[in-house]
């Protein structure tokens, strides 16, 4: 059988998207999938689909492809289906081209089943979609990734006349949300029914807790409430301020939450992180997930974390917090009304009790396994099948055939759908004389008692690519780097892993042998190349790319990075070895290929925090290699890169430990070695002086330990606007280089810009 879906844009990483690719690959073990992407504006998705499943698009988008469409003459001509606001604007906003692309896949698709996945789509979906007939035609499904009450009035209008007038079915997420759109929808002949989504159980280690990192997850949308987040976090760090939160995500509301966290003082404990993909290796550094929100229409982040141990707390919210979390049992659920203080009490409950952590975690990953998307592929099978014997029941016994639906054992709501827009098979498409409800109820019972078999070759076989190799990359507790090597991907024979450094003259290399497979289970081996801590590897300061090489040879293949687990450094201490202080992270390259950025110092200074006030900022940090802080006389630089010495400027510092210490930067100090000879910004690089001398090198500060690889983003620092004689207002702030050093910026701020004078 053959079932298609039909997505949006399959090359981001929402919640829709996770969920079409889990649930996609799940029913391709027995069944030819396809995916449809309305949009192509990547070469590759952010997010992995499974190689059985074909995915294919319907507009390229990619400015650089040669087969770019968003000039097209028909993108200057709005679309004709309902509007719906999530999709209105920006360069993926649907249009006339859309409505031809759209139309013509659907009226012209050989699929069995076709799956639509937001409002838009479920409208073309019931304007164009194959009324099921004898001849010809496919099942009409469309999905709800949201929920009723999110939607406006307009298009829960629009959505809901769509459902009526061409779906066999409609599916949401929980069922408190079937319940909605059944009341809403009483007469309609498509079946209203629940089928969660379904999550993949992670390859990643699930988390040990003890981070002390509260992890969130999401689109930042007002929905989310992520200033709830924060606002309770503000309560719990007055108690706990070793404790941190991360939430990961981009979205619409990142400039105010950014404010919140600076007006409230947490900028060295909360950070905004920008979106990750895989979430699941940063579910993994949690000891605790929180959901904040106001609505969530079903809480795959729930099960995500869930699936690594970590324990959820919740807001009791609309819909699906509470069908997924049992209060107290494997989660947290904290009422609406209790506001901000129930929140940040909840939290405070389990950071201050790692083992109500720990039974948490683990009744939790007991829960998510219920949602694995086998599961949930089985509930669209048994749908699919009855639908599809519905449609025969139809055909053969008319209003006889209706009421045997109605009354089926499933309990939800399901009859007929109403019209045929087509009756007639698409050019192309296999007829036989078998009706299409009983071929469908056919195959599918044939593909539920074999594997799927090879999809058929195309009349015209394209070359096939070899597979690139790939491979994961795991922290271990003592800092090693265990690289797993992805079987199927491989060169044949005695291979090596070679890290090969960047950019460097002598052409420094690591090479790995890799060792035979290791036996896990019955025909499933693993093969690991480690960069071990305790041999002798000196690794220079730099980042390293990772290849595989047949032995003897110099045939280097790159790696492509598949996961990459660096949840062990949130609790690893700083690493010492006779060339220094050294640091190791793996990390995925913005092009997808597996790296190590490392840094090696004789000397370097940590920074723990930074407080920012009004007219400077006081670091605190620690002296990490074999050297010690003077009692007196060290002090710090802040040297310009403009070459101009008289931009320069020093800071004593104080000693607070024999490794810790203490300087303020005086932003008067800066500004006033601004000269008006000073480029516009103007940046200083701070280093630590041993010895008033300033004779011997100079030693980094910055932050390199942990398992950011670059932090200039995610930890930021508020600025500070301050008048300049010359310059005007100038805004001057620390920050983090591309190196993870502490510099100094200042730069003018420009007025706003004016708008054209209105005629009088």
């Amino acid at each position: 059988m053959k079932i298609a879906f039909l997505l949006h844009n399959a090359y981001g990483i929402g919640g829709a998207i996770r969920s079409t690719a889990n649930l996609s690959a799940a029913l391709a073990v027995r069944h030819d999938v396809e995916v449809m992407s309305v949009h192509k504006v990547a070469e590759e998705t952010s997010l992995p689909f499974d190689p059985r499943v074909r995915l294919r698009s319907l507009i390229d988008m990619r400015e650089d492809s040669p087969s770019y469409e968003g000039a097209h003459e028909l993108t200057a001509t709005g679309n004709s289906m309902f509007p719906e606001k999530g999709v209105d604007f920006g360069r993926l906003r649907y249009t006339a081209l859309h409505d031809r692309r759209i139309a013509a896949y659907l009226e012209q698709t050989d699929a069995d089943v076709v799956i639509a996945t937001r409002p838009i789509l479920n409208g073309y979906l019931a304007r164009h979609g194959q009324r099921r007939s004898r001849r010809g035609g496919h099942l009409r499904i469309g999905q709800e990734h949201l929920s009723y009450d999110a939607h406006s009035d307009q298009l829960r209008t629009d959505q809901n006349a769509a459902i009526a007038a061409g779906l066999d079915a409609f599916v949401t997420v929980s069922e408190a949300d079937a319940a909605l759109y059944r009341a809403a929808l009483p007469d309609v002949r498509a079946r209203l029914l629940c089928i969660p989504n379904g999550v993949t159980v992670p390859a990643v280690e699930p988390s040990p807790l003890n981070s002390k990192l509260i992890v969130a997850a999401g689109r930042l949308v007002a929905v989310k409430r992520y200033d709830r987040l924060i606002n309770a976090f503000a309560k719990v760090s007055a108690e706990h301020p070793d404790w941190t939160l991360r939430i990961y995500g981009r979205g619409p509301e990142a400039p105010r939450l950014r404010r919140q966290i600076d007006e409230l003082g947490l900028y060295n404990q909360a950070f905004l992180m920008g979106p990750a993909a895989p979430i699941e290796t940063e579910w993994a550094k949690g000891a605790v997930a929180a959901v904040s929100s106001d609505m969530e229409s079903f809480g795959m982040t729930i099960v995500e974390a869930m699936h690594c141990g970590v324990p959820v707390v919740a807001t009791d919210c609309p819909h699906g917090p509470a069908e997924i979390i049992s209060h107290g049992e494997d989660g947290v659920l904290v009422p609406l009304s209790g506001g901000v203080d129930a929140y940040a009490s909840a939290l405070s409950s389990l950071i201050a009790d790692a083992g109500l952590r720990t039974r948490l975690g683990a009744a939790a990953r007991a829960k998510a396994a219920t949602y694995a998307p086998s599961e949930i592929a089985g509930r669209y099978e048994e749908l699919i099948g009855e639908l599809a014997d519905g449609a025969w029941s139809d055909e053969k016994g008319g209003a006889q055939g209706s009421r045997a639906r109605r009354t089926s054992t499933s309990g939800s709501r399901r009859t007929p759908t109403s019209g045929s827009r087509r009756t007639s098979a698409p050019q192309g498409r296999r007829t036989t004389e078998q009706p299409r409800g009983g071929r469908i109820t056919t195959r599918l019972r044939a593909a539920l008692g074999r594997p799927r078999p090879p999809a058929p070759t195309a009349t015209t076989a394209l070359p096939q690519s070899p597979p690139r190799p790939t491979a994961s990359a795991r922290v271990t507790p003592n800092g090693s780097v265990a690289i797993r090597l992805t079987h199927g991907t491989l060169p044949e024979g005695p291979l090596d892993v070679v890290l090969r450094r960047r950019k460097d003259p002598a052409h420094r290399g690591i090479t790995l042998p890799v060792p035979p497979p290791t036996p896990l289970a019955p025909r499933v081996v693993e093969t690991i190349a480690t960069l071990d801590r305790t041999a002798d590897h000196t690794l220079p300061e730099g980042r390293w790319d990772c290849y595989v090489v047949p032995r003897g040879t110099t045939d280097r293949h790159r790696l492509r990075a598949e996961l990459v687990e660096t949840a062990a450094l949130l609790t690893l201490p700083p690493t010492t070895t006779p060339q220094g202080m050294s640091a190791w992270i793996p990390y995925t390259t913005s092009d997808g290929y597996l790296a190590l950025r490392t840094w090696l110092r004789p000397a370097h200074a940590e920074v723990d925090h930074i407080l920012i006030s009004e007219t400077s900022a006081t670091v605190t940090a620690t002296l990490l290699g074999t050297t010690q802080l003077p009692p007196e006389g060290a002090t710090v630089t802040a040297t310009s890169r403009s070459t101009d010495p008289t931009h320069d400027f020093t800071m004593p510092i104080r000693v607070l430990e024999p490794t810790k210490f203490q300087f303020t930067i005086p932003y008067a100090e800066a500004l006033a070695r601004r000269h008006t000879t000073a480029p516009d910004p103007t940046f200083w690089d701070l280093h630590l002086h041993l010895h008033p001398a300033l004779t011997a090198s100079p030693i980094p500060i910055g932050r390199v330990t942990g398992d950011q690889v670059e932090r200039k983003k995610p930890d930021t620092r508020p600025s500070r606007d301050l008048p300049h004689p010359t310059h005007g207002p100038t805004r001057i702030k620390p920050y983090y280089t591309a190196t993870n050093d502490l510099a100094l910026s200042a730069r003018t701020v420009q007025p706003p810009k004016q708008g054209p004078t209105p005629h009088p």
